[in-house]
């Protein structure tokens, strides 16, 4: 009997190790991974860099407050800076911590200019943006909130989509939008580049601010370092998380100067938030996503999976419906039952996770290779041919 408690439908399979795309089991099956810890592994299983990277700071120091400097943190800073729109960045533990402090950003930015009456968020009902109290009522969702009222006020919602809907809920309370430039768990549904440069004609029209969720699309996943990059925005405060980490917990709020000014001492806090052992890691990864062969051959590769699986919609039409996102941030829309469509593709070893509007997500690492792209299709013909 597991002693863990049950908040997890965990299906009925460990790992005892990975490499590259794949796990290995615990009665030594070998799976090809296009899970990766929920868009997590950027670089696969067991990267040889990153174990280096890992194994040397180890060595050295793992943890101290940031009551003192931590020149990995000062360091990893400096480049997220450099390659992107921030002036500064404030390091957490995981996305839903990043999201949290991106809201107090906001809010704390119009109190400190004497405007404390702004403080209420507008996001896109049933978003993701974490599983703190704060953020599952920001995401808008009856199912994430049920059980844990009273409900935590200062969020308004609009459908995805409805841009009628969505103006009207723009208040003189209003301090901020927040949405993710693509919808995770949400569906994998991608807000168009016209709509992400709407979004920030509308902020700089209302003197409110533009937070752009990238916990999940964000670090290379689409083939740009963030996914908002292709549409030449420039957004005020961006959360980013998972993919920065390759593995390891690492969070963060990116944020433009004017927002940081707020942000002074003893305003916001975290205990391992920016620890050394995780800036070592996120520098690493960053200096291998961040490079622009590397960002070509997400963009190269992830264009020939979409090409592949557009093929498979077309020949089976009775199961597939859409295939949806960009990069290797891909929805498989079904016509037909996701949970047992899932539990087939992993029983032919291809492990794939769940969205909402029943679709499967396939979150290969960034580097995976096109024979390993080619694999993941043959299963999923197959499971296609036997439904």
């Amino acid at each position: 009997m597991s002693n863990l408690v049950k908040n997890y439908n965990r299906k009925k399979i460990s790992f005892i190790k990975g490499k590259g795309s794949y796990l290995f089991s615990k009665d030594g099956k070998k799976y090809l991974d296009f899970v990766q810890g929920i868009a997590v592994n950027s670089l696969g299983h067991a990267n040889s860099k990153l174990i280096q990277t890992l194994n040397n700071q180890a060595k050295k120091v793992w943890h101290v407050s940031n009551a003192f400097i931590i020149p990995e943190g000062e360091l990893l800073a400096k480049k997220l800076a450099k390659k992107t729109f921030a002036d500064y960045v404030m390091f957490q533990n995981s996305g839903a911590e990043a999201t949290e402090a991106a809201i107090k950003c906001a809010r704390r930015y119009f109190y400190s200019i004497g405007k404390p009456q702004k403080n209420r968020i507008l996001c896109v009902k049933n978003s993701f943006h974490g599983r703190t109290i704060a953020a599952i009522h920001a995401s808008g969702s009856k199912k994430m909130t049920e059980g844990f009222g009273p409900k935590v006020n200062g969020f308004d919602h609009f459908i995805f989509g409805d841009h009628k809907s969505f103006k009207k809920k723009i208040t003189k309370n209003t301090a901020a939008i927040m949405v993710e430039t693509i919808m995770g768990e949400g569906g994998i549904k991608v807000i168009p580049d016209w709509c992400l440069k709407e979004l920030r004609k509308i902020c700089d029209k209302k003197g409110i601010l533009l937070i752009l969720d990238e916990v999940q699309c964000g670090i290379g996943r689409t083939g740009d370092f963030f996914a908002f990059e292709k549409s030449k925005v420039k957004p005020d405060i961006v959360p980013i998380a998972k993919g920065i980490g390759g593995g390891f917990p690492i969070g963060a709020v990116l944020m433009n100067k004017k927002v940081a000014s707020a942000m002074t001492a003893g305003t916001h806090g975290t205990t391992f938030g920016g620890n050394p052992l995780a800036m070592s890691v996120g520098n690493k990864v960053f200096d291998i996503v961040s490079n622009k062969k590397f960002l070509n051959s997400v963009k190269k590769n992830s264009q020939y999976f979409h090409k592949k699986l557009s093929n498979l919609k077309n020949k089976y039409s009775k199961i597939i419906d859409e295939i949806r996102g960009r990069g290797f941030l891909i929805g498989i829309k079904l016509k037909v039952d996701q949970t047992t469509f899932i539990k087939k593709l992993m029983d032919n070893k291809l492990l794939t996770i769940r969205a909402a509007e029943n679709v499967v997500r396939v979150l290969p690492p960034l580097n995976v290779s096109k024979k390993e792209i080619d694999e993941a299709i043959s299963i999923i013909e197959k499971v296609c041919k036997k439904f």
